[in-house]
């Protein structure tokens, strides 16, 4: 009788996505073609080509690296508070920030006790449907880990020591709707990245199936 279960056998059943939670690498997620979402985003397939680890004192969250058309990287993660929403960044250029701000004004996100408030001057090409009229700082210099894994699936180091991942500080800034912010990350050999983010509800994306 076993000899005819092994022939027999029942096929592996698909794994199936119910939740943005459990994506993982090669997955792929559709967009809504909601007008409230930038044309990078409206309507778009990405497939998610890495994913990262965020550690902070008090939580840490994976990061969905996601690869769409024309090479164009995002990177996603849930911000969870009463409801779970996605935070889209998009990381821009120096010249993108020279655009979109006075850099004396952007300057003053870096001075204590971090109460700095930017005006928009214009959008560059690459910022249209991103960028919000006007921001307030809400975190000043927090420190977080930065780590090549998901730590869902694979242990991170401890929050201190020689392994604990690559240390940066996070500056954060919103508009007053809270739902467009910037984030800007500080590293320890004085390299600093600058995101926009765009809050959206988890039903923008429409679809998601497993990569091949």
């Amino acid at each position: 009788m076993s000899f005819f279960k092994n022939i027999f056998k029942k096929p592996t059943q698909e794994r199936k996505l119910n939740n943005v939670k459990e994506l993982t690498l090669g997955d792929i997620i559709v967009m809504s073609d909601s007008f409230g979402l930038p044309a990078a985003l409206r309507a778009q397939e990405f497939q998610v080509s890495a994913v990262n680890s965020y550690e902070f004192e008090h939580k840490t969250k994976a990061e969905w690296v996601l690869k769409g058309n024309n090479d164009l990287e995002l990177y996603l993660t849930l911000d969870v508070d009463d409801k779970t929403y996605l935070k889209f960044s998009l990381k821009i250029l120096h010249q993108d920030v020279e655009t979109l701000f006075d850099l004396e004004q952007f300057a003053e996100v870096f001075d204590e006790p971090g109460e700095a408030q930017l005006t928009r001057i214009t959008d560059s090409n690459n910022t249209s449907g991103w960028s919000s009229e006007i921001y307030q700082q809400s975190s000043y210099a927090q420190v977080g880990y930065f780590h090549r894994k998901d730590y869902r699936t694979d242990a991170l180091s401890a929050y201190e020591g020689k392994d604990s991942g690559e240390q940066f500080e996070l500056y954060e800034l919103f508009n007053e709707d809270q739902d467009k912010g910037i984030d800007i990350e500080v590293w320890q050999d004085g390299d600093t990245e600058v995101f926009l983010t765009l809050f959206r509800p988890t039903t923008d994306i429409v679809d998601m199936y497993p990569g091949s």
